[in-house]
């Protein structure tokens, strides 16, 4: 990023959020060390967490030169404790995508501070924490980046040559906390939640409103559409993910008896691809020829490059249809419990509170994902659903008014 002149300069305040950013980002790593169990994992995190250290360092200095008071250890912000609660739960490799998310926020809080040595250092620092996530989960055996070029001439020349090799197809897989459509299975969790809690609270609303006087109907509008709605979910999440996967194992397919047939046009189809990023013919020719002395890896690259298919993540039907189902599930039963104890205003009341309090806790966990205020990421889902709710109420009164005249 280009310096401007009529950048304002770092203040206080802003050395103050960037130091809190380190030292969150420092306890998150050392959380995240303590937590896994794979000693490469943890020292990677223990690599990471020793940058981190280095930027608070950074901004406490810069802090003192502007004259500010360096402030005591706080809590990290509640997101930075649900990641790591998350990990606890589901293991680290669960909050990759969260966490990579974090650090592409810091990188483009750094570059907006302009091109000064420490900002581009930062920046550079924290999109490698970013690539060291991804060869944690690509590369079993690798220490990271800093770690193999600590090896022999043989071992950087090869460091060297992968770095080259990277195409954009790895290079987006790297750079995918821009992405908002892929933060994997905590993302589908929240969502299928979010859609079971707001569509069977507005069931039962619109229920309600409609038979108020008849608990027993109202609770069996509830199970029925949360039983529907969560085998809809589960189905369609199995025939998209199916059809999907099947349409990319036969393109894969394709592709191996395409290499098998002419290994030498596709590793010169692979070469020309180098020269159209940029390398040189010698260079290009190099790097297709020492890729397709590994079959496999030959056809890893050739997936990624011409069909820009990542063959790791294809995805699991099964999977995806149990994890729609059991989410939608989670999120349908809410408003459906109050109903399960009694019936009349106490349950309608109970119903629509709980639910409440569930839809706002829902968009809370989607700035896990997004980055904004948990405050305003709930309050805006707890007013959709209060919206649909309302809506379908007034709606299912106006129907038992009309069927009962």
């Amino acid at each position: 990023m280009a310096y401007d002149a009529a950048m304002p300069p770092i203040d206080v305040e802003q050395s103050l959020d960037n130091l809190r950013l380190e030292r969150d980002a420092i306890v998150l790593y050392d959380s995240l060390a303590g937590i896994d169990k794979d000693p490469r994992r943890a020292e990677a995190f223990h690599r990471i967490a020793s940058d981190e250290r280095r930027h608070a360092d950074i901004w406490a200095a810069k802090l003192r030169e502007l004259g500010g008071t360096l402030p005591a250890e706080e809590r990290p912000r509640l997101r930075i404790r649900l990641v790591i609660l998350i990990a606890r739960i589901f293991g680290t490799s669960s909050v990759a995508d969260l966490v990579k998310a974090l650090e592409g926020d810091d990188v483009a809080l750094y570059e907006s501070h302009g091109a000064t040595a420490d900002m581009a250092a930062m920046a550079a620092d924290e999109r490698e924490h970013a690539e060291i996530w991804d060869r944690l989960k690509g590369s079993p055996g690798s220490p990271g980046p800093r770690g193999a070029e600590r090896g022999g001439g043989a071992e950087r020349d090869g460091v060297a040559i992968a770095r080259q090799a990277r195409s954009a197809a790895e290079i987006g897989e790297h750079e995918r906390w821009h992405r908002s459509g892929r933060s994997g299975t905590i993302r589908a969790v929240i969502f299928g939640v979010s859609d079971g809690l707001v569509s069977n609270l507005s069931l039962v609303m619109g229920v309600t409103g409609a038979a108020a006087g008849n608990p027993s109907f109202i609770l069996l509008a509830g199970i029925a559409g949360l039983l529907a709605g969560a085998f809809s979910m589960a189905a369609g999440e199995y025939i998209s993910m199916q059809s999907q996967r099947e349409l990319f194992e036969h393109q894969i397919a394709l592709e191996r008896a395409e290499m098998e047939a002419m290994p030498e046009e596709e590793e010169a189809e692979l070469a020309a691809s180098y020269r159209a990023k940029g390398f040189s013919p010698d260079e290009a020719d190099r790097i297709a020829h020492r890729i397709f002395k590994d079959p496999e890896k030959a056809l890893d690259m050739l997936v990624r490059e011409e069909l820009g298919l990542d063959p790791d993540e294809l995805g699991s039907a099964w999977g995806a249809a149990g994890g729609s189902f059991v989410a939608f599930a989670v999120g349908a039963v809410v408003p459906v419990i109050p109903y399960l104890l009694g019936g009349g205003t106490a349950a309608l009341v109970a119903s629509l509170g709980l639910s409440l309090l569930a839809l706002f806790g829902v968009g809370a966990a989607v700035s896990l994902l997004t980055g904004r205020s948990f405050l305003f990421s709930g309050a805006r889902q707890l007013g959709i659903g209060l919206a649909a709710a309302i809506v379908t109420y007034l709606i299912g009164g106006l129907i038992g008014v009309t069927v009962a005249a």
